[in-house]
Parts: C-alpha cells; sequence; structure tokens
C-alpha cells in the first residue's frame, strides 16, 4: 500500500504532538503521525512525577497530564494518528516505510517530515563494568516502567550508578515505595540531573550522592549480591585503595541518553558529534529541505517544556515549507569554545529572532556567555553559575543577525 501526506510526523510522543499541533494550526490538514507503541504520549506516560508545565501551562503538572493535554489538542483537530506503528525506513526524497498489524507494509510520499522519535538510554554493554550477568541489573527508565505502569518492584537494596534526572527520579521513587536506596555514584565531580531533582529526590529523603566514583564490578551469578565501588582520579580512572563493597540486590543505571537516529542515518542526514542528533538550522530544519527534527531525537532536553517550544518551531517551519513560503539568505555558522559544547541550531539562515540552546562542559562559576561576530561582542551575559546538566539558552535578535558583519558566530564561557 502506497499513500501520500503533506506531512508525516514520526513519533507520538511530546515532541511529534506538539509538532502536529503547531503545523495544523499555521494551515496544513493532511498530516499523519506514526506511533510504535500502543497510545500517544511518548515517554511521558511513565513519568508519574510532578513537575512538568511549568513553563508552559503555567502550573505543575505530571508526565501523563502534561501529555494528555497535548493528546487532547491533537483529538480536538482530528489530525490523524497510527499507533503500534513502526516505522522501518526513511528515505532522501522523503518516502517513509512503516508496518502495523492492520495496514501491513506501506508507504507514505510526504512532501515534509518532521522527526521526532526520542531519545533511549545507554545500556550496561556500553559500560565495561567487571562481573556477571546477573538479575537485578535495569537502565533507570525500564525500572521506571516495572514501578509506575507494571506494578512491579525490581528490588529492595538499590544501588544507582548515575545522577542523571531519571536516576535521581527513581532514587525517590525506590525509597517512596519501600526499598532501601545505599548510594547515587557519579562517575563526574558534579551531578548530571537538575539542581531541583538533587534537593527533592536525593537530599529530602537523606540519600547519598557520592560525585567521582563509579561501580567497578558487580557481585552475584543469578542475581546481583552487591557491587564493588571506587573513587576515581581526575583522568577518571578508580583508585584500588578506595574500593569498597555495597551489599545490593539491584543496580540501577542512570548514564545517559542517546537520540534515537537510526532513521535519521536511514535518510543519509549527517549527525553532529556532540549531541547525536541531526545538525539543524533555526527552524529546525536538516541539510534536506523539507525535513525537521525536533525533541530529544535532536539532542536531549532537561525540561518537556523546552521540547514543545522548540517542536512547534518544527511544526511551523513544516507548515511554511509545504506552503512554498521558505525563506533564506544568511548562512551563519555557530561554533562554540569547548566550554561550551554544542549549540542548537548549529547554523542560522534567515534575519529573525532565534533562541540558541546550549549546554556547557563543566561546573563554571561567576562567569559570563559571550557571542562574538569576530571580533565585535553581541551578547555579555553574566550567570552566577551553569552546570551540564541544565541546558542554557541566549536570543537572537533580528537586528543582531541583520547587522552581522561576518558568517560566524562564536559561543564562549569567559570569567
Amino acid at each position: 500500500m502506497s499513500i501520500k501526506a503533506d506531512l508525516v510526523i514520526v513519533g507520538g510522543g511530546p515532541a511529534g504532538m506538539s509538532a502536529a499541533v503547531a503545523a495544523y494550526d499555521a494551515g496544513v490538514r493532511d498530516i499523519m503521525i506514526l506511533e510504535r507503541d500502543k497510545s500517544l504520549g511518548g515517554i511521558l506516560r511513565q513519568c508519574i512525577h510532578n513537575g512538568f508545565g511549568l513553563h508552559r501551562f503555567k502550573e505543575e503538572l505530571t508526565g501523563p497530564e502534561y501529555a494528555y493535554r497535548y493528546e487532547v489538542q491533537v483529538r480536538e483537530r482530528n489530525i490523524p494518528f497510527k499507533l503500534n506503528t513502526m516505522v522501518l525506513d526513511i528515505t532522501p526524497d522523503k518516502v517513509v516505510t512503516a508496518m502495523n498489524s492492520e495496514d501491513g507494509l506501506f508507504t507514505i510520499e510526504a512532501k515534509s517530515i518532521i522527526l521526532a522519535m526520542g531519545c533511549r538510554e545507554r545500556p550496561k554493554g556500553a559500560l565495561n563494568i567487571a562481573g556477571n550477568r546477573p538479575a537485578g541489573i535495569f537502565t533507570a527508565g525500564t525500572a521506571q516502567k516495572f514501578v509506575n505502569m507494571d506494578g512491579y518492584m525490581p528490588g529492595k537494596k538499590v544501588v544507582i550508578l548515575g545522577s542523571g534526572d531519571i536516576g535521581l527520579i527513581m532514587a525517590r521513587r525506590m525509597t517512596l515505595e519501600g526499598a532501601e536506596v545505599k548510594a547515587v555514584c557519579e562517575l563526574m565531580p558534579y551531578s548530571g540531573g537538575l539542581a531541583r531533582n538533587i534537593e527533592q529526590c536525593l537530599n529530602d529523603f537523606g540519600i547519598p550522592l557520592m560525585l567521582s566514583h563509579t561501580v567497578v564490578e558487580i557481585h552475584g551469578k543469578d542475581r546481583v549480591t552487591g557491587v564493588t565501588i571506587a573513587k576515581v582520579d581526575e583522568r577518571r580512572r578508580p583508585i584500588a585503595e578506595t574500593r569498597q563493597y555495597i551489599e545490593c540486590d539491584t543496580l540501577l543505571l542512570s548514564v545517559g541518553l542517546l537520540p534515537e537516529n537510526e532513521l535519521t542515518k536511514s535518510a543519509n542526514l549527517s549527525l553532529d558529534r556532540i549531541t547525536g542528533g541531526a545538525s539543524v538550522d533555526q527552524n529546525r530544519q536538516t541539510e534536506i529541505p523539507g525535513v525537521y527534527a525536533c525533541g530529544n531525537v535532536l539532542h536531549v532536553h532537561d525540561l518537556v517544556d523546552y521540547v514543545s517550544e522548540e517542536s512547534e518551531i518544527a511544526g511551523r517551519a513544516a507548515a511554511d515549507f509545504i506552503n512554498g513560503k521558505t525563506a533564506s539568505g544568511r548562512d551563519i555558522d555557530l561554533v562554540t569554545d569547548g566550554k561550551v559544547r554544542y549549540t542548537v541550531p548549529q547554523k542560522i539562515t534567515a534575519d529573525e529572532n532565534v533562541t540558541v540552546y546550549f549546554r556547557v562542559a563543566d561546573v563554571y562559576r561567576d562567569i559570563r556567555i559571550v557571542v562574538r561576530d569576530g571580533d565585535n561582542v553581541i551578547i555579555n551575559k553574566k550567570k552566577q553559575k551553569v552546570a551540564p546538566g541544565e541546558m542554557e539558552t541566549v536570543t537572537l535578535t533580528r537586528e543582531m543577525i541583520e547587522n552581522m558583519s561576518g558568517n560566524t558566530l562564536s559561543f564562549s564561557i569567559e570569567a
């Protein structure tokens, strides 16, 4: 079966739904959302804790409540979607191949595509930890699904490796469900999560956060019986004399998220070396005109509010592309100094207001975020503290871009 659609959105999570609503409101009616799960909402369905929607809706919502707000908007507009549908391939000429149990294998010829596939967790196999492969080792997101959606407890005595936001939230969740969380170990000298999560999930429950520590060995044959942890030096190598054994029956891994970009690669789109997502302009358009990326498949976000904000940009831009309204004329590259790890977007192609999202490489205090056009400083923003776990933003105005003398904007952190 082969069908045609103006806009195909791959992924029905918060990014995909936000993009669909924005595109519809901009005049596109022939939209199709393809979602591989049994319902819309993506990862938010298992995030039953609060803290979502503070920026977007000016109130505190749980993940399912936030997702439901957008699902209602999708249904009110009668935007069609296919559930339990796996997208297998996307070609550079915008042909999407997918399959499900009702339609079988089918293709959709699209005028525009928005990639909104989200991200996945880095598994144990990527860590090279010594020991057997016993039961009791889970990624934090898998444990979250077991507890929040299936009603299963992964274990009673828990060690968490990594201090990403999901790991911090699961430390609190497991404690509330009666488990004993022995420690959260973090390889880096700083946490990878939001400051509010460290306070609310660890400090409020007396759970120790052991910075510059990692798990060096997993004990147990059939089931985890304990782990050996050790402090690491400045080159992140374990210090042998600091090894200590912690008895536990469960190890949760919160060691990073990877954008789900296999389909991006099949479309022959190049990926940014740092973000793991596609390189995009201010409209979230990739190097193929009419193909856009947004949400965690583009770069990992702290807050779903930012995902919705970014996805609406992609949705409106896709609508403009379908309607033949594309503005271009500039080719400005955004470069970083290393202390700023990356920027999204990576380039600017039009004279308009642009919000640039970026992350830093370390914890820096009493600094300035400086944006330069050659030797000319166009933004000089003071910050008391920046950290890798929290996304930063700066806004470039239309006037700044119009008045540029060169074709490069450099982003740096300075004392």
